[in-house]
């Protein structure tokens, strides 16, 4: 006997769902996750989220939640990874850091009761995002794993928040450590580079448009069954079914 769990309700002795989405089982607990849902954050996910207003000695962020998230100033690297308190001259400089509209990607610290979500970028593999191309999918569609950061074979790299929002960027040639992720290298980006980010976005909002699972190996998988196509045709309903159906039928044989 199945456990009820969030989204579903008992009628006729069975389970049924109380929304369509996503079937999620622990053990004998059964939830279904929505669809259309906004994010709920848990305390270690990677969320990529965009500046909205620099305040006291925080940012506020939004991150596809129902409330703002907040970056504090003591929860960030300060430029080039010096570890020291926060003073006055470190407040004033706070939108040399970061402003308004700047895109970052850090980790959920904490979440408080009433469900809005503290994050930090402490490490040097969070900060402040360069040049690339930003996707919304629904949060339900982006699958948990190890690492969400992936550098991808075909030349791009991604970062999928927990938060339905998906980061497309260059794989940069040699990582800047010493920056603490505050250069942004704005140096215009090679046309090969920019079809290859232009295919990826156009294969994930595929993925998303067939509600498959959103990690690296089914969007590397969609990428090479898009190659055949030109990139402007991926966005045509009957090519994002083919292609979606080769990649998912890919992942069946490699789970079989």
């Amino acid at each position: 006997m199945s456990v009820r769990g969030h989204g579903t309700y008992l009628g006729d002795e069975k389970l049924i769902a109380s929304v369509a989405g996503l079937v999620e089982r622990v053990n004998k607990l059964v939830c279904v996750k929505a669809l259309k849902t906004r994010y709920n954050g848990e305390v270690g996910d990677i969320v990529v989220g965009r500046i909205t207003e620099v305040q006291q000695k925080r940012w506020k962020v939004e991150t596809n939640s129902r409330l703002d998230s907040v970056l504090l100033l003591s929860s960030m690297n300060l430029p080039g990874g010096e570890l020291r308190r926060r003073s006055a001259e470190d407040e004033l400089a706070m939108r040399d850091y970061l402003q308004e509209g700047d895109l970052i990607s850090a980790e959920v610290q904490a979440v408080f009761s009433d469900g809005a979500v503290s994050l930090h970028t402490r490490s040097l593999k969070y900060g402040k995002l360069g040049q690339g191309v930003l996707v919304q999918v629904s949060p339900s569609l982006v699958k948990r794993q190890k690492t969400h950061f992936h550098d991808l074979p075909c030349g791009a790299s991604v970062i999928l928040g927990n938060n339905g929002f998906i980061w497309i960027y260059p794989t940069p040639e040699q990582k800047d450590e010493e920056a603490g992720g505050f250069v942004t290298d704005l140096e215009p980006v090679p046309l090969p580079d920019r079809e290859v980010i232009s295919r990826l976005r156009n294969c994930i909002m595929a993925l998303m448009a067939q509600k498959l699972m959103l990690y690296d190996t089914s969007i590397l998988y969609c990428y090479e069954a898009s190659l055949p196509h030109q990139i402007k045709d991926l966005l045509k309903p009957e090519v994002m079914e083919e292609i979606v159906l080769e990649a998912r039928q890919r992942l069946l044989e490699l789970e079989g």
